[in-house]
């Protein structure tokens, strides 16, 4: 199945504790539904002081479902969903339901 979610793309937590939040996906890891999207989830670690780092604790972003998340409409900047389509040169492109637009570059 096509992705529908890709890393750089602009998206909008619908649910949880950071219900609302914009960001740009990080990281997409499709065998487990997740992404990780900068500013959201952030937890803290406590990691031990190694070699290379002080240690100490640190926030780093946790993954989120895809299933609690939204793409951005290029054009309204709302919450929309995404869908597929082939255009004039034969390839495959995402689009936005909403409004039409497309979302690949």
């Amino acid at each position: 199945m096509a992705a529908k979610f890709r890393r750089g793309d602009t998206v909008v937590v619908m649910t949880g504790r950071d219900k609302g939040k914009k960001g740009e996906i990080m990281r997409v890891v499709p065998a487990e539904s997740r992404v990780y999207v900068q500013g959201v989830n952030v937890v803290k670690r406590h990691t031990r002081a190694t070699q290379t780092s002080p240690g100490g604790i640190i926030e780093k972003e946790a993954a989120i479902h895809m299933s609690n998340v939204a793409h951005l409409d290029p054009e309204t900047d709302e919450p929309t969903r995404v869908g597929f389509k082939t255009i004039e040169d034969n390839r495959k492109v995402r689009y936005a339901k909403r409004s039409g637009e497309i979302i690949d570059r």
